[in-house]
This record gives C-alpha cells, structure tokens and sequence, in this order.
C-alpha cells in the first residue's frame, strides 16, 4: 500500500507535466523545420523580417530591412506569422479587389 501512492504520483506528474511538455516541443520543432523561403517570422529575440536563403539545415539569412540580413539559428525562430502561400494568396485577394473597386 506504502508504495502505491508514489507509483500514483509519478503516474499523475506525467500525464500532467511531461507529456503535454514533449508534445509542445515537438510542435514547436516541426514549425521551425517548417519555415522555408518567403515566410515571415519573428524571433525569439523579437527580430521581426522574412526567409531569403536557406544556408544550411541549422541556420537561415533573415531579410529585415531593404538590403539588411541577418544569419540566424532556425532554433532562435519563436513563430511564424506568415507563410508564404498564405502572403501570396493574400496579395492575389487584394489585387482582385482593387479591380472591382476601380470599376465604381
């Protein structure tokens, strides 16, 4: 009996604690292999620009101003805010409703 509670203890930590944990960083790793040429992204230091070159599996060059880019780690990648095909998709939008609006 003395050593069931243990045993329930650490059953409950992981299911709790260490499993939701790994499932995050997994997410977090497949998003960062994710990113490719065109996407927007920040930092985890808040640099804020766009993948033009993909210099090897572990570092990328951020496009952050006009002529201005930075190497960086893909594991420094805190987020992407967009992807590439979304951005394109987007502009095709708002080119389609710059015609209809030109038509008024």
């Amino acid at each position: 009996m003395a050593l069931l509670l243990p045993i329930i203890v650490f059953v409950g930590m992981y299911f709790l604690i260490l499993r939701p944990q790994q499932k995050r960083m997994k997410e977090r790793e497949a998003m960062v292999r994710a990113a490719g040429i065109g996407d927007e992204i920040a930092t985890v230091g808040g640099v804020i620009g766009t993948i033009v070159a993909e210099e090897d599996e572990n570092v990328v060059s951020v496009e952050v101003d006009n002529d201005v880019e930075l190497r960086v780690l893909r594991r420094s990648i805190g987020e992407i805010i967009t992807k590439a095909d979304e951005a394109d998709e987007a502009d095709e939008a708002d080119a389609g409703s710059d015609d209809s609006d030109s038509e008024d």
